[in-house]
């Protein structure tokens, strides 16, 4: 085939169509390029079919350029191959670097046989090797990796973990609403122990036995005109009175607890016949059959074990008031002419039962034994009215009871006054030194108020005090030397006057020299 003359102009001088189009060998047929984009127009003249191929291999040499830049291998074709420059080689010829080209193609440089994706390359000509690839791969971004792939076993423990946190949370969750319930709950029950609010929770609990006896229906009465609610149960003592409080909780709703507290109403003639008894086993120095006091509180507290038990009567004065108006009776109608008769009769009912009548001091003297062996108290009324207004003030006083003790647990295991309980407050300028000097010197044992001021007033600040015992020349003096310091107690007439005395001025300069801190001051001589 005869080679058209090229073409010559200003522009860059173009391979001939004979070097591109004229094939090395024959090949065999191969199906046509499925890219679009590659497309050989043949027109009526050479030269037409000869720009419209060099256009297209030009820009197909570009976009191979592109590709092996972002690091694509390049990979040998059947018939023609590519280098790594993106350069043709006719099927026979030579690669880049002088080698032949495989006949089957695979990749540069791999062992498994790649193809591109356009199809075969065009037939080139061995004498140009630098003739680029026509093709019509995508440029596009490669897919995006794939996620990993766990094991069973993997996901087992991530499920785990995750099971574990959550029930962690939950946890966390629940001790948090517990504490905020129990919150909740505790100001409840404060806000229901302070006077005015725990009245509304107390519940009075009556035994009808009592209703039934003098003073019954007043203490009902004045209960009730107190705002108590009060309820009519038979109790475990007759003519006794209890107490209910209810449980302020969530939890608990409308649980009810009782109180240690009893309060037992004692018929007049009972009381008395029982400091009877209690006369008569004195007097005979044996244990009577009857029921004394003692006794009768030791068979209540059998069936109340670890109440608190309280006893009431109503008129006990009146009684004795009785007796007093009788006893002036007898002496005047003793005194009339003419009652001798009587008077032997009288003295021989008295020989013949001389515990008919009981005096004050007999009555106190078996108070005293009840309160000695059983800690009980007795209370005396008047008149029922005062009763009533007793009992009232018992119920108020059973009601705020948990206020009160929490109000005096300070947390000390020992009695302080108040005004020890406030401290001394000393301000910037030294005010209110002297009285805390005071009262370190009133914490040593058996030091009076009057005592320790007499030390302060000789020497006002624990530095004084120091300075005067590094000027005594031997530790006897330094343990005298407040032993002479006069104490005056009251004025006037009444005034007096003491010491200090060696023993307290001794534990003074021990306690403040001493550097040892297991040093017993009491013990020490």
């Amino acid at each position: 085939m005869a080679e058209p003359p090229s073409e010559s102009g200003s522009e860059e001088e173009l391979p001939s169509l004979s070097s591109l189009l004229e094939p090395h060998k024959p090949s065999p047929p191969r199906p046509p390029s499925p890219d679009p984009e590659v497309v050989v127009v043949s027109s009526g003249g050479e030269e037409a079919e000869e720009e419209v191929v060099v256009e297209e291999v030009v820009a197909l040499r570009g976009r191979v350029a592109a590709r092996g830049g972002a690091g694509s291998e390049p990979c040998w074709q059947p018939d023609g191959g590519l280098c790594a420059s993106g350069d043709l080689v006719a099927p026979g010829g030579e690669g880049p670097w002088g080698d032949p080209a495989p006949s089957g193609g695979g990749c540069w440089g791999g062992e498994n046989s790649t193809f591109g994706a356009e199809g075969p390359a065009l037939p080139v000509g061995q004498d140009e090797p630098s003739s680029p690839l026509v093709s019509g791969a995508s440029t596009e971004a490669s897919p995006p990796p794939k996620k990993r792939q766990y094991s069973q076993r993997e996901r087992e423990a991530v499920c785990q973990a995750a099971w574990e946190r959550r029930k962690e949370r939950e946890a966390k969750r629940r001790l948090q609403e517990e504490e905020k319930e129990r919150k909740r709950a505790l100001a409840k029950t404060l806000k229901a122990q302070r006077p005015g609010e725990c009245q509304k929770y107390i519940t009075v609990v009556l035994d009808p036995a009592l209703l039934q006896v003098e003073g019954g229906e007043q203490i009902l009465r004045a209960l009730e005109a107190a705002n108590y609610s009060c309820v009519v149960e038979n109790q475990a003592v007759p003519c006794s009175i209890t107490w209910r409080r209810k449980t302020v909780s969530s939890q608990m709703g409308d649980e009810r607890t009782e109180e240690l507290n009893v309060l037992v109403l004692l018929g007049l003639g009972e009381f008395l016949s029982m400091a009877q008894s209690y006369k008569q086993e004195v007097d005979s120095c044996t244990e009577g059959q009857k029921m004394t006091l003692q006794s009768y509180v030791a068979h209540v507290m059998e069936k109340l074990p670890g109440k608190i038990l309280a006893l009431a009567v109503v008129g006990v004065e009146n009684y004795f008031r009785s007796l007093g108006v009788q006893s002036k009776q007898r002496l005047q109608q003793a005194a009339a002419p003419g009652n001798q008769e009587e008077q032997r009769k009288g003295r021989k009912r008295k020989i013949k039962d001389p515990g008919l009548e009981l005096t004050r001091m007999d009555m106190e003297e078996a108070l005293v034994d009840l309160q000695l062996c059983t800690q009980v108290q007795v209370s005396f009324f008047d008149s029922c009215e005062e009763l009533g207004e007793y009992a009232t003030m018992f119920t108020k006083a059973v009601a705020e009871a948990p206020f009160k003790r929490e109000r005096e647990d300070t947390g000390f295991s020992f009695y302080l006054e108040k005004r020890w309980c406030g401290g001394v407050k000393v301000d910037h300028s030294g005010k209110g030194l002297l009285k805390v000097w005071n009262r370190q010197i009133q914490q040593f044992n058996r030091v009076s108020p009057a005592m320790a001021e007499a030390i302060v007033s000789a020497y006002p600040s624990p530095q004084l005090l120091i300075q005067a015992y590094g000027k005594c020349s031997s530790d006897q003096e330094r343990e005298n030397m407040l032993a002479n310091i006069p104490v005056h107690r009251g004025e006037g007439v009444t005034a007096t006057s003491r010491r200090i005395g060696p023993e307290l001025s001794r534990r003074i300069y021990l306690q403040m020299t001493s550097h040892n801190p297991d040093l017993r001051l009491d013990l020490t001589g």
